[in-house]
């Protein structure tokens, strides 16, 4: 379990695959550091309504998990976010515990992960 606080900069178009799965993807910048880093987050499945609550400019704090696969011999790590929380009004826009880790959540269908 890792945790990343920042300002919600991007908000990705729900992406559906053939195979009925579904992600979306957001982008926060943190700007603890000299220099800001946006840091891109993907939710799956029933998480997608987290992205749904979302605004851009709002500060939040993301629960996330690291995972990693291989496709066609290159390697991706993802950041799958499953709790967001404003840290404007202290709001959580989902669960406190972690969801069971399931391989199926990192298949792809045929489109490679970019």
């Amino acid at each position: 379990m890792h945790e990343q606080s920042g300002t919600v900069k991007v908000i990705f178009e729900e992406q559906t695959f053939a195979s009925g799965f579904n992600k979306r993807e957001f982008v926060i910048t943190d700007e603890a550091d000299k220099y800001p880093q946006d840091i891109k987050f993907e939710c799956v499945k029933d998480k997608v309504e987290l992205v749904n609550k979302l605004s851009v400019g709002q500060k939040v704090k993301v629960t996330f998990d690291l995972r990693g696969n291989e496709y066609n011999g290159k390697y991706y790590v993802n950041l799958a976010a499953w709790k967001v929380e404003s840290l404007a009004a202290g709001n959580s826009a989902d669960s406190s515990e972690p969801p069971p880790f399931d391989p199926a959540d990192e298949i792809l269908d045929e489109e490679p992960p970019f």
